[in-house]
């Protein structure tokens, strides 16, 4: 007896060992996890196939220099401010930016620092000013009741932001969350990690500040961002507002369900 309870002694101090362990590797590589490497560089718009896009470099609050791609609305038409996912890179997305461009709505996309040709490394405050630059290059052209911007996935956390501190017309949240600590929660639920995770983007806590109309798109099969966290953040959001549920839609697909098309619509709708 005295043997097995050894063991089981020595079993249960590895395990806890290893659960340490673990937890410090979550810990030192979490922002490689939450902000992947986007899978290829700079990028010109019209190798990647959008010639009518101009490439801009911005400077940041805090001297970085960030990538934006400018198709510049016609006269009156809204300009889309696109806010990518936490691994998208500009050039992936040539075909909604054509959608979005096709009928004169105007564009301007951000590459986040650290991705595909911008500089330094991503965090949220990083990220969130990286979106204030692009609102400022945004406003500097266009009037803020032109100005809507779009989120994908990451992206959402810095356009309910944006929208949370500045004008705009509209907001547009596809795939969105509470926070990225309630997503990591869901992947690892066996984790503090609230009190490990550095980067939160607490949606939650901004949404109340946005009195724009706002559109959320999320898939009932996403399985990255779960619906019920959409649906949450949704609740906590002002009037006037509209929930678009896709059904069988997954995370990265929606434009296989109609996405753009619906957010267009919405772009275009008269009043607010």
């Amino acid at each position: 007896m005295a043997l097995v309870l050894t063991i089981l002694k020595w079993l249960l101090i590895a395990a806890v060992v290893i659960y340490l362990a673990g937890l410090v590797v979550l810990f030192v590589k979490q922002r490689e996890l939450l902000f992947p490497a986007p899978p290829v560089g700079r990028t010109a718009p019209a190798v990647a196939g959008l010639p009518e896009a101009e490439e801009h470099v911005l400077t940041t609050a805090d001297g970085e220099k960030v990538i934006v791609w400018h198709v510049p609305a016609k006269p009156g038409r809204p300009v889309v401010l696109f806010f990518p996912g936490n691994g998208d890179f500009l050039a992936g997305r040539v075909p909604r930016f054509k959608g979005i461009t096709a009928d004169g709505t105007g564009l301007v996309a951000l590459s986040y620092r650290g991705y595909a040709g911008s500089s330094g490394s991503p965090s949220e405050q990083g990220l969130l000013q990286d979106g204030a630059a692009a609102y400022a290059f945004a406003a500097a052209r266009y009037p803020a009741e032109q100005i809507v911007p779009w989120g994908f996935s990451l992206g959402t956390g810095v356009a309910v932001a944006i929208a949370a501190e500045h004008r705009v017309a509209r907001l547009i949240l596809e795939a969105p969350y509470t926070s990225t600590a309630d997503v990591a929660s869901e992947a690892f639920w066996y984790v503090p990690i609230r009190l490990l995770m550095r980067d939160q983007f607490h949606s939650d806590r901004r949404i109340a500040r946005v009195t724009a109309p706002l559109l959320i798109m999320h898939g009932t099969d996403d399985p990255v961002i779960p619906l019920l966290l959409g649906e949450r953040l949704f609740s906590l959001a002002n009037e006037p507002k509209q929930f678009v549920r896709m059904q069988g839609g997954g995370h990265d697909n929606l434009d296989d369900f109609g996405a753009t098309g619906v957010a267009m619509r919405f772009v275009n709708a008269p009043g607010g």
